[in-house]
């Protein structure tokens, strides 16, 4: 992994009573099965997004779980991969909050270099088989990060979509920190909170009133060389 400001909290963790089983665990699944996303790109969200540079965080669930389209960043997938269904109902939401258009592709690298964490709470899967890799230790680890997170002083915006997400809200100091909560941007549950969220110009209107650059979400397109058309 590269090194960065994460790499002493990801060092401690890993020696933690709870993460050898879990390295196991993990290390045996990539050896006997189909497992995403690439084990080199487990821990992206951290590689990508230093600890001190961090301005929002998106948490999801576990990754992706068809061949190709998991590469580390909850909901993010690999250029040239289709748009899952509950990215698309994010870009739906952006272009109704923020006037964004909606890219051809869901690869939300430029939001990372940006300083949004795209962390799953489970950071591995097996083949075709969601949430596969819950209750072997991922979720501790993850509730670290975010507790790591939560000592920061200066502000951070954390999008809790979900019922899961939800339940983290505990854990963030809503005095320094602001939580946005709403449905899961899933099929099954935007119509139910998601749709009108208006959590990206929430978070932005936060970020510039405590002096931070906004983000600026939109994704660009990837066709005709990259340039936005």
């Amino acid at each position: 992994m590269r090194e960065n400001e994460w790499t002493p909290f990801l060092q401690n963790e890993f020696k933690q009573p709870y993460f050898q089983p879990l390295a196991s665990f993990v290390h045996e699944q990539y050896d006997t099965q189909h497992i995403y996303p690439p084990k080199k790109q487990v821990f992206s969200a951290f590689e990508t997004v230093d600890y001190s540079k961090v301005k929002t965080v998106i948490l999801g669930q576990d990754p992706y779980h068809q061949p190709g389209q998991a590469h580390g960043m909850c909901f993010s997938v690999n250029p040239g991969v289709p748009i899952p269904p509950s990215l698309q109902n994010i870009f739906k939401e952006l272009h109704e909050d923020m006037n964004c258009r909606i890219p051809d592709n869901g690869y939300l690298m430029p939001w990372a270099m940006q300083g949004v964490f795209l962390l799953n709470t489970i950071l591995t899967v097996r083949e075709s088989s969601p949430l596969s890799h819950a209750n072997h230790g991922w979720e501790t680890f993850t509730d670290h990060a975010i507790q790591k997170l939560n000592e920061r002083d200066t502000p951070i915006v954390f999008l809790l979509w979900g019922r899961n997400a939800k339940m983290k809200t505990s854990m963030i100091d809503t005095d320094r920190h602001l939580v946005l909560t709403a449905a899961h941007p899933s099929p099954l549950s935007a119509y139910n909170g998601f749709f009108g969220c208006r959590h990206f110009s929430k978070t932005n209107a936060f970020l510039e009133e405590k002096g931070i650059v906004p983000i600026d979400w939109q994704i660009p397109d990837l066709s005709k060389n990259g340039k936005n058309h």
